[in-house]
């Protein structure tokens, strides 16, 4: 951790609580009492009201009017925090992430949180198997260095890649790797669970200038098609969830009217079509078409 970042961390846990020792700070950050104290000789310096408190209880404090005035952040700001950090972290299993859970938790101990949000994922073993791949790919974006790999696309073809890497992105269920592939001389976009044999290249890059424009999580979204499609009542929630309450109009009795953007491929084929006889695309032709020579394959598989 930087020195400029650990102050930072001092004084947002001082806010958030009375009086911290020397020890109790040397050891959450993992440097020595001295370098605490040459951090607090640095922050009074900077104007921040920090005191000193000798004893066996003693440690350092801010004055609490400058609590009052200045504070950062407040509990419900932390509360929120928390519950983003606690989502990433069954999602993307890490000891860093644990580690700024920990520390945040320690900023509001004694605080009754609210927890009036929980987030809840599955809880599936190829995430965790994907957890190397990931910490890997962390690592060599921070670090700037290039990734080589194995990797099969789509359409099962076997390709070997070297990538500068610039971004981990999940989505709904997966994680994706977004950089600049040196093998086919542009960016691209890689799912990391089709990626093997990944390794750190010796080589570090120096990021391209034009990487920020690239918009790289749009790439992940392929184009969406207007579909209208008659459902039944009983899957209207999961529709209302999915697609909001302003796409579904009356129909008839027994159906309803759903207008969707959706892609128009074999995933979102697949979604479709796990709500049986519960749905019927209406429009428009080339989606209906394409939709039904899916379904055909898949009666074709029990004939």
């Amino acid at each position: 951790m930087e020195k400029i970042e650990r102050m930072i961390a001092i004084v947002m846990i001082l806010l958030q609580k009375e009086i911290i020792s020397a020890t109790a700070f040397s050891r959450l950050f993992n440097v020595s009492k001295r370098t605490i104290l040459r951090d607090m000789e640095t922050l009074c310096l900077s104007n921040i009201p920090i005191y000193s408190i000798h004893g066996a209880k003693g440690g350092y404090a801010i004055m609490d009017e400058y609590k009052i005035d200045k504070r950062l952040l407040s509990s419900s700001d932390l509360e929120n925090i928390l519950v983003a950090l606690s989502g990433l972290e069954q999602i993307f299993i890490s000891l860093e992430v644990e580690v700024t859970i920990k520390k945040i938790e320690s900023m509001v101990r004694g605080t009754v949180l609210k927890n009036t949000i929980h987030l809840s994922f599955h809880d599936w073993n190829g995430r965790d198997e994907m957890q190397e791949a990931l910490s890997l790919c962390q690592q060599a974006i921070r670090q700037h260095v290039q990734v080589t790999f194995d990797y099969i696309d789509k359409n099962g073809v076997p390709t070997a890649r070297t990538v500068e890497p610039y971004q981990l992105h999940f989505n709904e269920m997966s994680w994706y790797l977004i950089g600049f592939c040196l093998t086919r001389m542009e960016y691209r976009t890689f799912k990391l669970f089709r990626i093997d044999n990944l390794v750190l290249d010796k080589k570090s890059y120096v990021p391209r200038s034009d990487a920020a424009d690239q918009g790289f999580a749009e790439g992940i979204w392929p184009k969406l098609t207007k579909v209208r499609a008659l459902i039944s009542p009983a899957i209207k929630d999961q529709f209302i969830e999915r697609y909001g309450s302003k796409c579904i109009e009356p129909h008839s009795a027994e159906w309803l009217s759903a207008t969707i953007h959706i892609p128009q491929n074999q995933i979102s084929f697949r979604h479709l079509s796990g709500f049986g006889t519960e749905l019927k695309i209406v429009a428009p032709l080339s989606y209906v078409e394409e939709f039904q020579r899916y379904v055909a394959e898949i009666l074709n598989h029990y004939r």
